[in-house]
C-alpha cells in the first residue's frame, strides 16, 4: 500500500489548500417537481426522494456506466439511506441547487445509491473513503474514473466545498491524467485487498483463556457506569453484549454482566429510547445515551429485542420485559405491513427537524397532562429551559422509581399505573403530529433479525402474539423473498423485487429459521435454512480461503469482491455464516459444516481475540467450541410444555430438538418412549440417562467447560 498512501497524500495536498464557507439559506424547494431525473422508475423511498432534484441523478446500472465511458465522464457515486439526517442535509443545500446541478450535470454523470439495498456498492466506496480519509460515514460521495475506480471522496460537504471539491478533482484528473490513473489504480488495489481474509494452515484451537483475553482486552473500554463504551457518540452494538452473557454464563465474571446490566439499564432509561411509544433510536450523540440521533432502524430494534429478552433470563428483571413488549408494540404498530413483512425506518425528521415528532415543550405537558403533569415533568426531567435545546426537552430517566415515588408519597405500583396512564395520553397527542417519513421497502436480512427477535421474545415470555408474527414472517420470506432454487430477493416493495441476495441475508435467514425450529419443532424451518446454506456455500463459498463472498457469483461484477467479515451494527455475514455451519452441522450430524465453521474462525482468531464487540459474534462461536453445546431432545406429547420450562433459563449453549414423535433427525431416532414425554441431554452425539423431570434435566447441564 507504499504507493496508494502515496498517491492519496499528493491528491489530499491539492484539495485542502482550498477554504470553504456556507451559506444556509441557498437552497430551493423541489415540491413543484420543476425537474425529473432517472430515479423517478426506482422503488427505493431514498432514490426517490432524490427523483425531482435538477441534478441528472442514475441509479446503479449498465446505463449511468457506458454513459460515463462513452461521454469520457468523472462518476459520482454518493450514497446515503432514507432515515439519515446528514443526507437530507446535503440534498436541500446541494443537490437542490440549480447552480450545484448544472456543474454536476456538465462535467459528471452521478449515480445514487441506498446503500440499504445495495451494500455491497457501499462497502466498495466506502472502504475507499476510508482509505482516504481514514473515516467515513453518510452520506458518502465517491468520485471515480469512468471505469467505476475511485480516486477522492468524502462524507457530507457543504455547498460550497462541494462545488470546490468536484472543481479542483475535475481539473486535476483533466490536467493529470497519468497521476489520476495512477491514484486510482493504487486505491482500487487497497480496495480489493483490504478485509480479504486467507486461510490459516495452522491447527485450530480455542481455550477458555482465549475468552479470557478477549474480555481482559475489552473491558478496558467499558463505561461500567453509563453502559455502552466511554466517550461518544454511543451505539448499542447488541451483539457485543450477547457475547457478554455467554462470556458470564461460561465463567460467572461478575464485571461482565455488570457491563450488560449497566448498559440495558441506561438506554432503556435514556433519551435513545422512545419513553413514550416504544422502540430505540440509532445512536445517541452524547456519552449518557440522553440525546439520539432520531432515527428508528429495524435492525437495531430487533436485536434490542433479542438482547433484552436473553438479559431477563439471566435476571428476571421486570423492565426488561416492558421494554421488549413495548418496542415489538412499535414495531407491530409502525413497521409492519400487511404481508408481514417488516418496513425497514422511520426517519429522523419530521417538518424538516430532527426529532421534532418525539420531544415537548414543558408547557406542552403541562397543558395535555392537567394534574398529572408535574409528576411525569419529574419522572423524565423536563424543565422551564428545555433539556435539550430551545426550551426543548426529550423525556429521558434518571432517578429510580422508588425515589420518584416517595417523593409523591406513592407506591411503586401506583407509580407505575399512573405513568402508564400519562404515555397512552401522550401517546395519543403526539400522534397527531405530522410523523417521520417511513422508509417501507422491506430487506430480507433485517427481516430475519426481527423474525428471529419475536421468536426470542416469545421463547422467553410464552407471548403467542410474538409467535404468530414471527410465523407470519418466515411464511412471507419463504414465499416472497425467495425462488424455488433457494435463491433469495434482497428487497421488497409493492409487490416486487429487483436484487439478487447478499450473504447477510442468507445468513440471518438461516439463523432465524433455525430459531424458529427450536421454538416450534417443526422441522420445515430446519430444512428450508439447510436447502438455504447449501445454495449459499454453492454461490458465496472460496474453497481457498475457506470464507463467504458478500456477493454472489451470479451478481455483475463490481471493481472488488468483498468478503464481511467485522461485526458492527449487525454481525457480519461471514460471523453468522460460520455459527449456522456449527448448529446445522450439530442437527444433521454434518462434520463437514463444522469443519467448515472451525476454519472460519480460525482464520479471523487473532482478530477476533483484539478487537472486542467488532468480532463479537466470532467470540460467541468461540464460546461454542470452548464449550461443546447440549444437544437436548425432547420428544412426547408434552414435549411443548417441557421446552417452555427450559426455556425459563439463559441456556446458550444448548440446542433444542424433538417433538410429538421422532421426526427425521438422526438424534431423535429411537427416542420415543410410548406414555410419556422424554428429555435427553447430548453432548457430541452422546446422550445422558434420559429423565421425564426439566429439573433433572438442567443438573445434567451443569458442565460448562470442556
Amino acid at each position: 500500500m507504499t504507493n496508494a498512501k502515496f498517491f492519496v497524500s499528493v491528491f489530499l495536498l491539492v484539495l485542502t489548500s482550498c477554504s470553504f464557507s456556507q451559506n444556509k439559506n441557498d437552497h430551493m424547494s423541489s415540491t413543484e417537481h420543476k425537474f425529473t431525473n432517472h430515479l423517478i422508475h426506482e422503488s427505493s423511498p431514498y432514490l426517490l426522494q432524490h427523483a425531482h432534484n435538477p441534478v441528472n441523478w442514475y441509479p446503479w446500472g449498465e446505463e449511468a456506466l457506458q454513459k460515463a465511458k462513452k461521454e469520457n465522464k468523472l462518476i459520482i457515486v454518493s450514497v446515503g439511506y432514507a432515515a439519515c439526517h446528514w443526507c437530507h442535509v446535503m440534498e436541500h443545500e446541494s443537490f437542490e441547487s440549480e447552480e450545484v446541478a448544472q456543474f454536476m450535470n456538465d462535467h459528471f454523470v452521478a449515480i445514487k445509491v441506498d446503500r440499504e439495498e445495495r451494500p455491497d456498492i457501499d462497502q466498495i466506496y466506502m472502504n475507499a473513503v476510508q482509505l482516504l480519509s481514514g473515516s467515513g460515514g453518510w452520506p458518502l460521495n465517491c468520485i471515480t474514473l469512468p471505469d467505476g475506480r475511485p480516486i477522492y471522496g468524502g462524507t457530507y460537504f457543504r455547498k460550497e466545498q462541494w462545488l470546490d471539491m468536484l472543481t479542483q478533482v475535475n481539473n486535476f484528473v483533466k490536467q493529470n491524467p497519468e497521476k489520476a490513473e495512477e491514484q486510482a489504480k493504487s486505491l482500487t488495489e487497497g480496495v480489493r485487498t483490504s478485509e480479504i481474509i486467507h486461510l490459516n494452515k495452522e491447527k485450530p484451537d480455542f481455550t477458555i483463556q482465549d475468552l479470557d483475553q478477549v474480555y481482559d482486552l475489552w473491558k478496558r473500554n467499558i463505561d461500567y457506569t453509563h453502559g455502552g463504551s466511554h466517550g461518544a457518540p454511543k451505539f448499542p452494538l447488541p451483539v457485543g453484549y450477547q457475547f457478554l452473557l455467554n462470556y458470564h454464563y461460561l465463567t460467572q465474571n461478575e464485571d461482565a454482566i455488570k457491563a450488560v446490566i449497566s448498559t440495558l439499564d441506561n438506554l432503556a432509561a435514556g433519551g435513545i429510547y422512545d419513553q413514550l411509544g416504544g422502540g430505540f433510536a440509532r445512536y445517541s450523540t452524547d456519552a449518557y445515551w440522553k440525546v439520539p440521533h432520531f432515527e428508528k432502524m429495524l435492525y437495531d430494534n430487533a436485536q434490542l429485542v433479542s438482547l433484552y429478552s436473553a438479559a431477563y433470563q439471566v435476571t428476571k428483571d421486570p423492565k426488561y420485559k416492558i421494554i421488549v413488549d413495548e418496542t415489538l408494540g412499535f414495531i407491530h404498530r409502525e413497521l409492519t405491513s400487511k404481508e408481514g413483512g417488516f418496513y425497514s425506518s422511520l426517519d429522523a425528521d419530521s417538518e424538516g427537524v430532527e426529532g421534532k415528532f418525539y420531544v415537548w415543550t414543558k408547557n406542552e405537558l403541562q397543558k395535555v397532562l392537567g394534574e398529572n403533569a408535574e409528576l411525569i415533568i419529574d419522572y423524565y426531567n423536563v424543565s422551564d429551559n428545555g433539556n435539550w435545546e430551545n426550551g426543548i426537552n426529550i423525556l429521558f430517566k434518571t432517578s429510580p422509581d422508588k425515589i420518584i415515588a416517595d417523593k409523591y408519597k406513592i407506591t411503586e405500583g401506583e407509580l407505575l399505573v399512573r405513568i402508564t396512564e400519562a404515555k397512552k395520553i401522550l401517546l395519543k397527542e403526539r400522534s397527531k403530529r405530522i410523523r417521520p417519513a417511513l422508509d417501507d421497502k422491506i430487506l430480507t436480512s433485517w427481516n430475519a433479525l426481527m423474525l428471529k427477535a419475536y421468536v426470542d421474545a416469545y421463547r422467553v415470555f410464552d407471548d403467542k402474539n410474538y409467535l404468530e408474527a414471527a410465523l407470519n414472517n418466515a411464511a412471507f420470506i419463504s414465499s416472497e423473498m425467495k425462488s424455488s432454487d433457494n435463491r433469495l430477493d434482497r428487497n421488497y416493495k409493492n409487490g416486487k423485487a429487483s436484487i439478487n441476495a447478499f450473504l447477510d441475508d442468507y445468513a440471518f435467514t438461516i439463523s432465524a429459521f433455525i430459531s424458529l425450529y427450536q421454538a416450534t419443532f417443526d422441522e420445515k424451518w430446519l430444512t428450508e435454512a439447510n436447502q438455504l446454506l447449501k445454495y449459499s456455500l454453492d454461490h458465496f463459498y472460496d474453497m481457498q480461503s475457506g470464507m463467504f463472498y458478500y456477493t454472489s457469483d451470479q451478481d455483475l461484477e463490481l471493481i472488488a469482491r468483498k468478503m464481511d467479515v467485522m461485526d458492527n451494527v449487525t454481525p457480519s455475514g461471514n460471523s453468522e455464516m460460520a455459527k449456522n455451519l456449527f448448529i446445522l452441522g450439530t442437527y444433521f450430524y454434518n462434520n463437514d459444516y463444522i469443519q467448515k465453521s472451525k476454519q472460519m474462525l480460525s482464520n479471523v482468531k487473532q482478530n477476533a481475540l483484539k478487537s472486542g464487540t467488532y468480532f463479537a459474534n466470532w467470540d460467541i462461536l468461540m464460546t461454542w467450541f470452548v464449550s461443546q453445546p447440549y444437544e437436548v431432545a425432547i420428544v412426547g406429547k408434552d414435549f411443548e410444555s417441557k421446552r417452555k420450562q427450559l426455556d425459563l433459563s439463559y441456556l446458550p449453549n444448548v440446542f433444542l430438538l424433538g417433538g410429538n414423535n421422532e421426526g427425521t433427525l438422526v438424534l431423535l431416532e429411537s427416542k420415543l418412549i410410548q406414555g410419556q414425554t422424554t428429555i435427553y441431554v447430548c453432548q457430541n452425539k452422546t446422550c445422558k440417562m434420559p429423565v421425564v423431570e426439566v429439573k433433572k434435566a438442567y443438573m445434567q447441564l451443569q458442565s460448562r467447560i470442556n
